[in-house]
């Protein structure tokens, strides 16, 4: 071989045989084993949702969070008399509303509205917003400004639908009372006696006047349309929404909608827990010979008494209801997986005037009763409502 070609192969040679001997030492894998040898990478542990909490459908039941949500009434500096509702979000937490002139269906002037938040810590809450602080403890809310002065002090109240326990008239049907279902389908009666979701009548139905009183379970870690969620579908087309819309705007898919189609004219939700009362007087649509529809359906709602629908027309099905036709369908009470109770439900056959027809049927919003913590608070809301408070 010319000695050219050699000084250019031996460095090549040299190198090649400097690595065979250094893959050779003990102690240092190929890295072909360096590869195998490396532990796979493990994926990010998920944080696992946390567990739905049971619904709960007696007070007793109730968590520690149950006393403070609900109603208050009383003065506020710059506001005259006011209304707040305190609405349990779980977990300690809270919202508030502070209403100007009273309580929705009594009093509030529907325009003003002052959201606090906040939360429990020692058997107090407290929720503060932009303009004021309220500690509530017991069964009152003091209220103050930024500098601490107090501005207002309201009392706890329980309103009761002034519909609620209304006997069924001559002439009605009774649909259930005192656990007996005699002429609902499906019908699931609790050991308490109360009917369950599900039911539905046994006759179809035309023009009518329903009373229906229902209680919505207390699901404080829940929103929206998971919080106590139920309905009375009208001819399986038409429904009335019913839900957990204690404190909310009251919009069209909350409590006393006509579901995603048309709100309420104000929310008369009390809180959680609470017996409510529906009143609904309806008027079928009319088809011709042809299965035309001719008008629309009707419908007057009092929620706890006070109008939320006046003689409204129900121009289609609301949500996921069963096409309109000149077929009667019966009314069913929605089973949407949350825990509502029913009870005295009665139906009166046949056209109905609607309530706005009748002076005296129609109820004044201050008319709704309360059972007050304090008399002295109970002297300065009106006659009315005097008449049926007590300590």
């Amino acid at each position: 071989m010319p000695r050219t070609a050699v000084s250019l192969w031996l460095p090549i040679l040299l190198l090649t045989l400097a690595g065979i001997v250094r893959a050779q030492e003990p102690g240092t894998p190929a890295p072909e084993a360096q590869a195998q040898k490396e532990p796979p990478k493990k994926a990010a542990p998920q944080k696992k949702p946390a567990p739905k909490k049971a619904a709960v459908t007696r007070v007793a039941d109730a968590d520690a969070d149950y006393p403070i949500q609900g109603e208050y009434i009383g003065q506020v500096a710059g506001l005259g008399e006011a209304g707040l509702q305190v609405v349990a979000l779980g977990d300690q937490k809270f919202d508030a509303f502070l209403l100007r002139g009273g309580l929705p269906g009594a009093g509030w002037d529907r325009q003003a509205k002052e959201q606090f938040s906040g939360a429990r810590n020692d058997g107090v809450a407290t929720l503060t917003s932009d303009q004021h602080q309220i500690s509530i403890q017991g069964s009152q809310a003091i209220v103050r400004n930024p500098a601490g002065a107090t501005v207002g002090r309201l009392s706890e109240i329980h309103r009761v639908s002034p519909t609620l326990g209304l006997p069924a008239p001559a002439g009605a049907t009774v649909l259930f009372a005192n656990g007996h279902a005699s002429e609902l389908e499906g019908a699931t009666v609790s050991p308490e006696g109360l009917l369950q979701v599900g039911a539905t009548t046994k006759m179809p139905v035309e023009d009518f006047r329903l009373h229906v009183e229902f209680k919505t379970p207390y699901q404080p870690d829940q929103r929206g349309q998971g919080r106590g969620n139920s309905g009375v579908y009208i001819q399986r087309r038409y429904e009335v929404q019913i839900l957990d819309s204690f404190g909310l705007d009251g919009v069209f898919n909350e409590c006393g909608a006509l579901y995603r189609q048309t709100p309420p004219d104000v929310n008369m939700a009390l809180p959680p827990l609470t017996w409510q009362t529906y009143d609904i007087w309806f008027t079928a649509a009319r088809f011709n010979e042809a299965g035309e529809k001719t008008s629309n359906a009707r419908i007057t709602v009092w929620h706890n008494g006070v109008p939320v629908h006046n003689n409204r027309e129900i121009p289609s099905k609301t949500g996921a209801g069963q096409a309109e036709t000149d077929k009667p369908l019966p009314i069913h009470f929605q089973n949407h997986g949350n825990p509502v109770e029913f009870r005295n439900l009665w139906i009166i056959l046949g056209a109905q005037p609607h309530p706005a027809e009748q002076a005296a049927m129609q109820v004044s919003p201050s008319c709704c009763r309360c059972v007050c913590h304090c008399q002295r608070r109970c002297q300065r809301v009106g006659l009315l409502r005097r008449l049926f408070c007590r300590r």
